[in-house]
């Protein structure tokens, strides 16, 4: 059996009415993951303003901050990423996510969920 050569595709980073709610404050637009046969997930994400959630994840993950600012992390060890940075929160890492502001991020994560 043949396999189709792999291929680049394209994905929005707009939420769209399709978006999943996490909490009252956190949306979540899947691009691809587990369902579709993928080693790996991504998926946007919207956090309004005070927004939190807790960490952490049962794995790895990077974050590309679009616009927006977010505190990652707990205590001493937690990081500021703002519009262009991005941050690795390894599988299992403690703390929260906060938005310090209205923030869009890009998630990739693996193995895919």
């Amino acid at each position: 059996m043949s396999v189709p050569p792999a291929r680049a595709r394209r994905f929005s980073s707009a939420i769209g009415d399709d978006a999943v709610r996490f909490g009252d404050r956190i949306l979540i637009a899947p691009a691809f993951g587990a369902e579709s046969g993928e080693s790996m997930s991504a998926y946007t994400s919207f956090f309004h303003a005070g927004a939190r959630a807790d960490l952490p994840a049962p794995y790895a993950e990077v974050w590309v901050v679009l616009s927006g600012a977010l505190r990652v992390g707990v205590g001493s060890d937690a990081v500021t990423v703002r519009a262009g940075d991005f941050v690795h929160v390894p599988h299992q890492a403690p703390g929260i996510v906060e938005a310090l502001e209205d923030t869009t991020m890009v998630c990739v994560s693996v193995p895919a969920h």
